[in-house]
This record gives C-alpha cells, structure tokens and sequence, in this order.
C-alpha cells in the first residue's frame, strides 16, 4: 500500500494515542490500520488473532493461494494490492452462478460453492453473517480447511455466535469480539496483512514480479 504525508501523520496520531500494548508488531500494524480505516479505538481490544493465524495468512498469500470473499466491496478493496504483490486469484460469492435456495442466502450458498472448490482458500467475510456462519458449518463439519478465515460482518442476531463458533473452530482466524464490524474492517485486515506478506516473502522472489 501506498502511504502519503497525511496517512503518517494520521499513523503517528493513532500510535500516541494507544501508547504501550502488549500486541505483537504485526499484530499492532493489523489493528492500527483498521483504527485508521474506522476512527474506532474499540477495535484495540476487540480483533481476535487465533494463534498462528497471520503466519498462516501470510505464508498462502505468498503461496498464491485463492482468495473468496463474501461481498464485492471487499474483492475491490484488496484487489489492487494483490495485482501489485502476489496476484492471489480472487472469488466473491455474491457473484458465483449457483441454484436458487429457499433456505439460504445467495452470499450463503455462493460460499459454499467456494468453499468446496477451494477448500483450503483464504476466506474473507465482512458483511455477511449468513456467509460466515455457512463457512463454519463446513469447517465444523471437516469438508474444509481454510488457510485462514477473516470474519467481520456487524450484526445484532447472531453475528457473535458465528464469530465465537470461528472462535472455537480449529483454524486459524481472524474476527472481531460482538457486535462491531464491516467490510472495510475486513479490507483493512487483508491489506495490512498482505503488505506483511510483501515484506516477508516478496523479498525472497516468491512475489510478482
């Protein structure tokens, strides 16, 4: 990503204003560009990180691994940066021709179509709840193994159960606690791990070059 005078100064602002905290690096640059993104202090202390889930994040992304994501707004938030990093194949599952379901969703279906084509995709959710808890479901179920979910759709009606069931799933996860989130939280997460990534391993030559 691109950084310009004011989005340092912008940066700067937020680091005085959090002071210590016990994050690690990557972890503290995820949520730092999030708050950038948000103006949302809140998220300090409400993105969960299972462990390893950023070295598993970043290590698929490095590997080209395919990406699927529940809204458009998301696939366009991330898909600059990757054309200009790794150039990870990108899925919504808004836009994935499926059967008509009367129990499900569009996005839910869409991503169970996704999911069982790319079982071991990185899965990006930022809007939608169904979406997120029909990933679970076939995660809980042992159908799939995402390198690495992010799970951040807002909702007052069971988008904390989704998330806690990501929670206690044994995959590597990122999401955030209640109520709170969007899919520009779900954006700011990837691009922030991507760049990561970039620094990592697209110095060794397994990036785009």
């Amino acid at each position: 990503m691109e950084w310009h005078l004011t989005d340092a100064q912008s940066l700067a602002m937020i680091d005085g204003e959090i002071g210590e905290t016990a994050l690690s690096p990557a972890e503290y640059e995820i949520i730092r560009r999030v708050i950038y993104q948000t103006a949302d202090f809140d998220y300090l202390s409400l993105i969960r990180f299972s462990e390893r889930a950023l070295q598993s994040g970043a290590a698929a992304l490095a590997a080209r691994s395919t990406i699927v994501v529940d809204v458009p707004m998301v696939q366009v938030g991330i898909v600059q940066n990757l054309q200009e990093s790794f150039a990870n194949a990108v899925y919504c599952s808004t836009q994935t021709i499926t059967r008509p379901q009367k129990t499900q969703t569009k996005t839910a279906w869409g991503m169970k179509t996704l999911a069982k084509r790319y079982p071991e995709a990185i899965f990006v959710i930022g809007e939608s709840q169904t979406a997120l808890t029909a990933l679970v479901e076939l995660v809980e179920d042992e159908n799939i193994k995402p390198a690495l979910v992010i799970g951040t759709p807002a909702g007052f009606i069971g988008a904390d159960v989704a998330k806690q069931r990501l929670h206690d799933a044994e995959i590597p996860y990122i999401t955030v606690d209640g109520r709170k989130g969007s899919a520009v939280v779900a954006v700011a997460i990837v691009n922030g791990l991507l760049d990561l990534a970039w620094q990592t391993y697209g110095q060794m030559g397994n990036g785009a070059s």
